[in-house]
């Protein structure tokens, strides 16, 4: 019953039925005082038509007004003045129509009439405001209110206590009880000074960031709500960093410009993820250049099904490409994106999803002469550690041979660009993976060297991706869910991070601004630490590291190094009118030693000779070294 009758229609159609009801009492009441006191009288047959229409105009009227366009347990005076407008519009017509049917009517008649229908009209609304109120009150589980400290004391602060206290919430947010609002602000929190003791909507702003502990214990806090849409990267995470040492569940609400200035953001505000906290300004880049890039082209993304992959395709499909090829050797990861593709743009989207292997030459020559693509994302790759470690052959044939397949065939069908994509491990590598890509880095600056070459080859480099598949986050989620220790291999080992969205657009934005050779470099700010990462996670999810969620050190995996590099000493650094992506210098490659090199690794890979070819891989990567010497060497810098 109580969901019925907090449906918006149901709720809509109650009052228009109410609204009506109460002009023809109001007429109905009027008609009688002004009988009783001998002044005027509708007479018997002329009171239904005249009753039926000025419900009908006085509806419509209001309709027009927008009264019944928004909640009524939200009506402010401004609404109320909305449904006085409509119903002065609504008798004006009825004693037009009416004056002009039977040539006279009694205008004090219609000044009262029209009072009281005003009065009785606003009164319904707010008593049933109130008694309505008070019923979702009865029927909601008042445990369910939590105590609130709110972080921020600037407008977005006042615009979500102006939504909690029922004066301007959306129709969306309020169609169905939330349990975000279901919360009792308790105190405020702001650095700023000057706001001290101030009172918004009742609420006091009582301390400074370096007050959250202290005041979330004194005041039971039970949850904290970020309401800092526009804070600086840097403070964010430090005032995060301090409500995490809360062991209470953070929220916050993320930057939504218009919807900020307009209200409508209890709807917007979510749990805390960890992008909130690695120290960093979201990246931006210009649509423009990429549009250009990629409208109407043919555009081929292999390992399309891939978490890189995949955001790839999403990306390239909003700026209008002639067509899309997906090419994954996974059928399950490539049928997901196209489903999603199709179920997103229909036909309108010219969709092309294959199944094959970036290491069958010729079933990939086939591709290319068949569909022959303007634009090549290659992102297809193996890129597990100490998988590859476990198995070097399958890296050196999918990553190198893989690469070096399409570079070439991209080459030859003289498409237009060619984008690789590139990893940290790749500088100083210490694994077979990292490895293999550096030797990729090298065939495409290898190609890019080619003369009379039509093709523009460029790659992106970057650091671990938050959510991708084989990434640390979704692992510790699950660990931390299911109860169990969080594993963390050793206590210093630290990592550059991204977001999947960030890494696609560097990856879009290389592409339309390269001219060939160029390795791009995002600027990803300050390493991680991947026990604090470990940490705050577990905290976020309001328990405490080490006494409600054990964190267990298993030691250093095969292949791994403690810390992760973006640039190679050799490279230099060269910088873009984008301030975080920087290009770092072309290396030349001595052309007849590194086919020889290369070929010697295929060779060896073919055989499945593991020793031949690891030998080969550290040939042609000459600052491919061990883990342990690696790491040791970081020992002794830090030292």
């Amino acid at each position: 019953m109580l969901s019925k009758v907090s449906s918006f229609r149901f709720r809509k159609r109650v009052l228009a039925v109410a609204d009506a009801f109460i002009v023809v009492i109001a007429g109905l009441i009027i008609n009688f005082i002004f009988y009783y006191f001998d002044i005027y009288l509708l007479v018997p047959e002329e009171m239904l038509a005249f009753y039926a229409l000025s419900a009908f105009c006085c509806f419509t009227g209001m309709m027009l007004f927008g009264c019944y366009n928004k909640l009524w347990r939200y009506f402010n005076w401004k609404d109320y003045i909305d449904c006085a407008k409509g119903i002065i519009m609504g008798m004006a017509v009825t004693g037009l129509v009416m004056g002009q049917l039977r040539g006279y009517i009694a205008l004090r008649y219609l000044t009262f009439h029209t009072l009281l229908a005003i009065v009785g009209v606003c009164g319904f609304r707010f008593i049933f405001k109130s008694s309505f109120l008070t019923l979702v009150a009865v029927g909601r589980n008042e445990v369910d209110k939590k105590r609130t400290m709110i972080i921020g004391a600037g407008r977005c602060c006042r615009v979500l206590l102006w939504e909690i206290f029922n004066e301007g919430a959306s129709e969306d947010e309020v169609d169905a009880p939330s349990p975000i609002r279901e919360f009792t602000p308790v105190c405020i929190i702001d650095d700023d000074r000057t706001k001290l003791g101030l009172r918004i909507k009742g609420v006091e702003v009582m301390g400074t960031t370096s007050d959250i502990v202290k005041l979330a214990k004194l005041h039971k806090i039970e949850q904290i709500l970020f309401a800092i849409p526009s804070a600086p990267s840097k403070d964010r995470q430090a005032i995060l960093l301090e409500c995490s040492k809360t062991n209470l569940p953070v929220k916050i609400i993320p930057f939504f410009g218009q919807q900020l200035e307009e209200g409508h953001i209890l709807g917007q505000i979510r749990d805390i993820k960890v992008e909130d906290l690695l120290g960093r300004e979201p990246v931006k880049f210009d649509n423009a250049d990429v549009r250009d890039f990629i409208a109407d082209k043919v555009v081929m993304v292999t390992g399309g099904g891939g978490s890189i992959g995949s955001e790839l395709v999403r990306q390239i499909a909003k700026y209008g490409p002639k067509q899309v090829i997906i090419v994954d050797i996974y059928e399950n990861n490539a049928y997901d994106i196209q489903q999603e593709l199709i179920m997103e743009y229909g036909n309108s989207l010219n969709l092309v999803t294959l199944i094959a292997s970036v290491r069958d030459y010729f079933r990939m020559s086939q591709i290319f002469k068949k569909y022959k693509p303007d634009v090549v994302f290659h992102a297809a790759a193996h890129k597990h550690v100490p998988l590859m470690e476990n198995s070097p052959m399958e890296a050196i044939k999918n990553n190198v041979i893989g690469t070096f397949n399409i570079g070439t065939l991209s080459l030859f069908n003289n498409v237009k660009k060619f984008v690789m994509i590139s990893t940290d491990k790749a500088v100083n590598p210490t694994n077979v993976m990292g490895a293999s890509k550096r030797c990729c880095e090298m065939i495409i600056q290898f190609l890019s060297q080619q003369k009379d070459s039509k093709t523009e080859f460029v790659t992106t480099r970057f650091g671990n991706v938050l959510g991708s598949n084989g990434s640390v986050i979704p692992l510790f989620k699950k660990q931390i869910e299911q109860g169990k220790p969080v594993t963390v291999t050793h206590p210093d080992i630290i990592r550059y991070f991204m977001t999947i969205p960030e890494a696609v657009s560097l990856v879009m934005e290389a592409a339309s601004i390269a001219h060939g050779g160029e390795i791009f470099v995002l600027d990803m700010g300050q390493p991680v630490k991947i026990v604090s990462l470990a940490e705050n996670l577990i905290r976020m999810y309001g328990k405490v590291p080490y006494k409600d969620v054990e964190i267990k050190f298993t030691g250093l995996r095969p292949g791994e190094k403690i810390k992760e590099e973006l640039l190679m000493n050799e490279e230099g650094l060269q910088k873009t009118r984008n301030k975080l992506i920087f290009i770092g210098k072309q290396i030349e490659i001595d052309t007849d030693k590194f086919i020889n090199e290369l070929w010697t690794l295929k060779n060896a890979a073919a055989e499945n000779e593991e020793g031949a070819a690891i030998r080969a891989l550290h040939h042609i990567v000459p600052t491919f070294t061990t883990p342990e010497e690696f790491n040791r060497t970081q020992k002794m810098r830090a030292i």
